[in-house]
C-alpha cells in the first residue's frame, strides 16, 4: 500500500478487528466457537488489505463506514463461492490417498518374535492393524450384502477395493484355519487355506494373535465369501498353456460326443467354450486354443437365442482327429541348448610340394 487513504482503511479495519478479538473473548467457549468462521474470514481480509492498492475514490468511501471489515465480510458471506466445492474435494482427495496407501501397505508374513529381531515392529504392526481392519469389513459386507439367502456380488469388491486380493485372502485363509473344524466351511476351501503359509504369533499370556483377525461372522457365510473372492481372483490370473490344452480337450471331447449335427440348423458340430475359460482368456490364448483343435472349419461364435460361446465345427469334418501339439517355445528352446558353441575343427594347411 503507498497511499494515505489505504493505510488508514487498513488501520481502521485491524482497530475494529482487534475489537472483534475482545468481544469475544468476553463470552463462553460456545459462543466463541459460533463466531470462529467469521473471525477467520475476517483475518484473511485483513490480510488482503496488506498488499491490496485500492483506488483513492473506492479506499475512502470505505473508510467512510463505520465498520468498513464487518462491511466486507458481509459481503463475502452473502456471496457464493467455491468454499465448499475445495472443501468436498479435499475430503475426497484424502481418501482416495488414504485409500491407496491401505491397499498398498505390505502384508507382513511374519511374527511379532521375528519382526522384533529383523527391527521391523512398526511395518508388523501396521499390517496386523491393516488385517484386523480387513476382517471387520468383511464383517460390515457379509451384514449389508446377504440378503434373502443369498450374498450379492457386491460383497467381496467392496473389500477388495479396500484391502486388495492379498491382504483379504490371507485374512480368510487364517480364519479357516482358526476354525478348521467346522464343517460347514467347504473341504475345497479347506484344502486351500491350508497352502497359505501364516506361521503362529504367540503372545506373552499363552494366546495366538492371529485369533484378533478371525472372521466372527457365519461360517457358511464366510465360506460363500471366500468362494467368490478366489473365484474373482482367479479369473485375474492369466491362463497357463497346461490349462489351454486342458480347455481343447474337453472341447474336442463334446465335439466328438453327439451322432447327429447339434447346431441349431443342424449342418455343424459346435461345444460351449467355458465361462471361466472366456473370464481369463485374452487373445493369446484364444488363438493358442484354436490352434490345438485338428479342424479347418474351426469358428468361435455366439449362437442366436443361446446363452455363451460356441466352437463350431461342419457336420463333413473328420472328428476322430487327436489334438495338434503345441509348438515347443523358441525362447524355452534356446535357454536349454548349450552355451558354448561347439569347437569347429582344424582347418588343415595344405603341404606345399617339395621341390
Amino acid at each position: 500500500m503507498n497511499t494515505n487513504k489505504n493505510t488508514a482503511l487498513y488501520e481502521k479495519m485491524a482497530a475494529e478487528q482487534d475489537k472483534f478479538r475482545d468481544w469475544l473473548k468476553s463470552h463462553p467457549p460456545e459462543e466463541i466457537l459460533n463466531h470462529a468462521y467469521e473471525y477467520t474470514v475476517r483475518e484473511d481480509i485483513l490480510m488482503a488489505m496488506e498488499e491490496l492498492d485500492l483506488p483513492q475514490s473506492r479506499a475512502a468511501a470505505l473508510l467512510a463506514s463505520p465498520s468498513p471489515l464487518a462491511d466486507v465480510y458481509k459481503e463475502f458471506a452473502d456471496r457464493e463461492t467455491s468454499y465448499m466445492d475445495v472443501v468436498r474435494d479435499s475430503i475426497k482427495q484424502r481418501a482416495e490417498a488414504a485409500l491407496d496407501a491401505q491397499r498398498e501397505l505390505p502384508l507382513y508374513r511374519h511374527d511379532a518374535a521375528y519382526a522384533r529381531e529383523q527391527g521391523n515392529l512398526d511395518l508388523y504392526r501396521a499390517s496386523r492393524r491393516a488385517n484386523i481392519a480387513c476382517k471387520e469389513a468383511i464383517e460390515a459386507s457379509l451384514s449389508e450384502h446377504y440378503r434373502d439367502n443369498r450374498l450379492d456380488r457386491d460383497a467381496v469388491p467392496q473389500v477388495i477395493e479396500q484391502f486388495g486380493y492379498t491382504r483379504t485372502l490371507y485374512v480368510l485363509a487364517n480364519t479357516v484355519q482358526q476354525m478348521e473344524w467346522d464343517g460347514r466351511f467347504s473341504p475345497a476351501n479347506k484344502a486351500w487355506a491350508k497352502t497359505v503359509d501364516i506361521p503362529p504369533n504367540p503372545d506373552g499370556f499363552g494366546g495366538d494373535r492371529n485369533l484378533d483377525f478371525v472372521v466372527d461372522s457365519h461360517p457358511g457365510l464366510v465360506d460363500l465369501f471366500l468362494s467368490q473372492a478366489r473365484q474373482d481372483y482367479l479369473r485375474l490370473q492369466p491362463l497357463t498353456p497346461e490349462e489351454i490344452h486342458t480347455e481343447a480337450a474337453r472341447l474336442l471331447q463334446e465335439l466328438r460326443a453327439p451322432d447327429t449335427p447339434n447346431s441349431p440348423h443342424g449342418t455343424h458340430y459346435m461345444a460351449r467354450v467355458s465361462p471361466d475359460f472366456l473370464a481369463r482368456a485374452g487373445t493369446q490364448a484364444h488363438d493358442q486354443l484354436m490352434a490345438l483343435l485338428p479342424f479347418r472349419s474351426l469358428a468361435i461364435t455366439g449362437m442366436k437365442d443361446l446363452p455363451g460361446i460356441y466352437v463350431t465345427i461342419l457336420a463333413s469334418e473328420d472328428r476322430s482327429k487327436e489334438l495338434r501339439q503345441r509348438r515347443p517355445s523358441v525362447r524355452r528352446q534356446l535357454k536349454q541348448e548349450p552355451c558354448s558353441a561347439e569347437k569347429k575343427a582344424p582347418v588343415r594347411k595344405k603341404k606345399e610340394p617339395e621341390r
